[in-house]
């Protein structure tokens, strides 16, 4: 993430550009400067910490980041002092995804713990929330536009049911037992030739993660039919946009191959589009 800075000149400074030469009407880009860069406005809430933030979209959810959860966000910031902007994800194209709890700016971890799923939020950091004053880092109160587009439990901290499925888990004839954590917001199940973009984790039983695309900060694409078994029928089970717990047998997982995970396996998978 791009909080601890680095630069990528070119690409803002072109993003900038198309910024501002947007015809009178058009959609604001999310890199130009807000008018409201210099201070809060008055309908900003302010925390005891000094921190001022203003929801600019509510979110659809109800679910907050946890302090050690890994969030996925879109956001750009600037420099209070003269509204220049300093960095973005939308200028790189692309969604930053990172445990909450390593950005080193205290004023970022607040704010995004205030937030739900699909909330934009502009927030103005006091130095003392942002870099502090440190060298080679802007001066001065810093704002930040945050998109909070996906929060998830760090996978370095196994499930509690990781052991064995819980009373409420689903059983299917196979041996595979499930658990919906957040339902989906699609209607159609994946079919066995389809593929799917998905974020997961998976554990043994004794708690030991031994993947997870969630660390990796990157989803992975994958046909139904390149999966162990356990993966492909759970996944039929499931919609776009919903988080499922699966308990995978050995039989339905690796059967005991060589070099892979040995027993039953649990995966925390978000099925996030069937393509």
């Amino acid at each position: 993430m791009r909080i601890v800075r680095t630069h990528i000149v070119l690409a803002l400074a072109t993003a900038l550009a198309a910024a501002t030469a947007a015809p009178a009407g058009a959609q604001v880009s999310p890199l130009a400067t807000p008018p409201d860069v210099a201070a809060p406005p008055a309908d900003a809430t302010t925390t005891e910490s000094g921190l001022a933030s203003r929801v600019l979209v509510a979110g659809a959810g109800a679910e907050k980041p946890a302090p050690t959860d890994v969030v996925t966000v879109h956001y750009t910031g600037w420099s209070s002092a003269d509204g220049g902007l300093y960095d973005s994800s939308h200028a790189r194209g692309r969604s930053s995804t990172f445990p909450l709890d390593r950005t080193g700016l205290p004023g970022w971890r607040e704010c995004v713990s205030m937030m739900v799923v699909g909330e934009k939020r502009r927030c103005w950091l006091p130095e003392k929330l942002a870099y502090g004053g440190a060298r080679d880092r802007p001066k001065g109160m810093m704002v930040f536009d945050i998109e909070l587009l996906e929060t998830r439990p760090t996978p370095t901290t196994p499930p509690d049911d990781v052991s064995a499925p819980p009373a409420d888990a689903r059983r299917t004839s196979s041996g595979l037992a499930y658990k919906v954590l957040r339902p989906g917001t699609g209607v159609r199940n994946p079919r066995p030739g389809d593929r799917v973009v998905v974020h997961y984790s998976g554990w043994t039983t004794n708690g030991k993660l031994f993947d997870s695309s969630v660390t990796r900060g990157e989803p992975m694409t994958l046909g139904l039919d390149e999966v162990i078994r356990g993966w492909s029928e759970g996944l039929q089970l499931m919609v776009e946009g919903e988080r499922a717990r699966l308990w995978i047998p050995q039989e339905l997982a690796y059967k005991g191959e060589q070099g892979a995970p040995r027993g039953m396996l649990v995966f925390d998978v978000d099925l996030m589009r069937i393509e």
